[in-house]
């Protein structure tokens, strides 16, 4: 049987209202051509969810499958899956092919169906593997592949105003996020339970604010006692005990743009130790907060807090680093590498850049104040001004979070 290679889902329902206008999105994509342009390169396929969203608002479900997204002449294409259906050309911004599971080699066709013959191909270096560029080889024989990754990733790394005002009202929801988690906190009950009553209320207000928005992707980590060492730790069913120190870790997602509020609580009471070690971290987190302004590099502002750290002798406790850029990332895929506040990234800070201040130490279990203390705002970074316009406005501290 001769089954096709492609399905065509176009018109199958009405178009789904983009996140942005479509000035904000030819905005995105002018920039890409520039991109382009400046590097001699024909063709550009990008195949990481961050890049695919960014540039067409489509974010995909990869269940083994490949998926992309073809700059190629005056046309913007993304490939999907047959399995998809057509909720995937509703919701590009640009056109759409699908490719069904007959033939093996179906995402390649299509590929070569938008791309030609192209001497010079972009795609992502950070996301491509072994396999998948030996296939794209093989498909293209006469190409020359050229990394794009790292130059679309700085391109993501300026925020618009509207990305600006899609991710304050995101950190309100966080916000909300974490008043449920303090609703939600007894000594006796599960982390999941707490969890679960954040995730809903998140989820609740997302479809009030985006009534035609896609819901999917936020989650909570609630954690207590031990499992607050790591930052990044699963839910579990453990009951919060009284004396417990707790972190509230809400994440709201929406179009791909992840937003964090992450705090340190005590449940029931906090000894003298615990307050000193979280006292500490908040007076980082406060002077973390003054530190991220214009002209700033973001080497400068690590090691001028690990000088703070080091002056409590904490510095051996600290965990990570100090912050990064917001945008479209998860914790399954996505980073702007190029905008972490590491000792090893010389960025310099501006205008539209959206990061985070979260400074956390972890002291290891059996030592005065065990556990693992956090706290998160996120940041907008405006012209000329002496401080960040802050879009976090959840309490944090030992006078409020004692719960």
């Amino acid at each position: 049987m001769d089954m096709p290679r492609q399905v065509d889902y176009t018109g199958n329902g009405e178009r789904a209202q983009q996140t942005f206008s479509a000035a904000e999105m030819e905005r995105r994509q002018r920039a890409i051509r520039e991109l382009m342009a400046s590097m001699d390169v024909d063709a550009a396929l990008f195949t990481s969810y961050q890049n695919i969203c960014y540039l067409s608002d489509f974010l995909y479900c990869r269940f083994g499958r490949r998926y992309g997204l073809v700059f190629n002449g005056d046309a913007v294409t993304s490939i999907s899956a047959g399995i998809d259906g057509g909720q995937p050309w509703r919701r590009t911004y640009g056109h759409n092919v699908t490719y069904t599971d007959w033939q093996h080699d179906n995402y390649f066709q299509s590929a070569k169906q938008l791309m030609g013959k192209p001497r010079r191909i972009g795609i992502e270096f950070d996301h491509v593997d072994i396999e998948f560029k030996n296939l794209l080889e093989f498909h293209f024989p006469d190409a020359e592949f050229v990394d794009i990754a790292a130059p679309s990733m700085k391109l993501r790394m300026i925020k618009s105003d509207e990305e600006i005002a899609h991710i304050a009202q995101m950190t309100r929801i966080a916000d909300l996020g974490g008043a449920a988690v303090v609703d939600a906190i007894g000594i006796g009950v599960p982390e999941h339970e707490v969890a679960l009553a954040s995730t809903g209320a998140m989820v609740r207000e997302i479809a009030k604010t985006w009534p035609n928005g896609e819901l999917l992707d936020t989650w909570t980590w609630f954690q207590s006692g031990l499992n607050t060492d790591g930052a990044h730790n699963p839910v579990t069913s453990r009951r919060i005990e009284n004396g417990d120190i707790l972190s509230l870790n809400c994440f709201p997602m929406v179009a791909g743009y992840y937003v964090a509020l992450e705090r340190t609580l005590f449940a029931g009471e906090v000894d003298d130790a615990s307050r000193r070690m979280w006292e500490i971290n908040c007076e980082v987190h406060d002077r973390g907060k003054e530190l991220l302004v214009e002209g700033a590099k973001c080497s400068d502002v690590a090691k001028e807090l690990n000088e703070l750290y080091a002056s409590y002798d904490l510095l051996q406790y600290r965990s990570f680093g100090y912050g990064h850029s917001f945008g479209v990332l998860c914790h399954y895929y996505g980073r702007e590498a190029g905008l972490e506040l590491r000792e090893d990234c010389d960025t310099v800070l501006e205008p539209g850049m959206v990061v985070s201040m979260e400074p956390m130490i972890t002291i290891p279990e059996g030592l005065p104040g065990a556990g693992g203390y956090r706290e998160h705002d996120i940041l907008v970074i405006e012209a000329g001004a002496n401080q960040p316009r802050n879009l976090t406005g959840f309490n944090y501290g030992p006078d409020h979070l004692v719960v």
